[in-house]
């Protein structure tokens, strides 16, 4: 599910062809030790985040190039721009499933064998590994959105990779999601 620009629900999208759940807030101490430890290490409040996403990756299953942030006025009303992103990964992968940045100013510093895909050899890229995480944010330090942030889960390969995924608001996510509540938004 990915956040539809015009409504703000979640939808389908043809882009991301993984399979998702997600977890409530604080659904039990393990999921509110995970949250806490992300605030910690990021300096950014529980209360900003949205509940974390568990994804899975089969062969072939990727995420095509996208930014967290927002295009529109409509999702930005829930904490305003995502400013911040926390990618865990759950697993490891054989072959593919890395996460690239295309517009990376680091792209050609990174040097490739064999052992990366050819999509991860587009960008500077990630190899998924089993306990990493990868923080990286969307805007620039005067809130501007920052298109360098552009990013995609390349095909996997070989092998299944599994990864939970945390985004994290500029303000408070939870209160204007009870604020929006009762409301007809966009």
């Amino acid at each position: 599910m990915v956040a539809n620009n015009e409504s703000g629900k979640g939808e389908m999208n043809e882009g991301r062809t993984s399979s998702d759940t997600s977890f409530s807030k604080a659904q039990d101490e393990i999921i509110a030790e995970i949250e806490a430890r992300i605030a910690t290490w990021t300096f950014l409040p529980i209360d900003n985040g949205e509940s974390i996403q568990v994804l899975r990756y089969e062969h072939g299953q990727q995420y095509q190039p996208h930014v967290d942030f927002f295009d529109d006025k409509c999702n930005q009303q829930f904490g305003g721009h995502r400013v911040a992103t926390v990618l865990m990964y759950l697993s490891n992968v054989e072959k593919g499933g890395e996460t690239v940045f295309p517009n990376s100013e680091l792209k050609l510093s990174q040097p490739k064998d064999n052992t990366w895909s050819e999509c991860a050899k587009t960008g500077y890229a990630v190899k998924p590994k089993k306990g990493d995480a990868l923080l990286f944010f969307s805007l620039h330090v005067n809130a501007t959105t920052d298109t360098r942030s552009l990013h995609q889960s390349c095909p996997v390969i070989k092998g299944k990779k599994w990864s939970a995924t945390k985004w994290i608001h500029v303000g408070d996510y939870e209160k204007a999601q009870e604020d929006l509540n009762d409301k007809v938004i966009c």
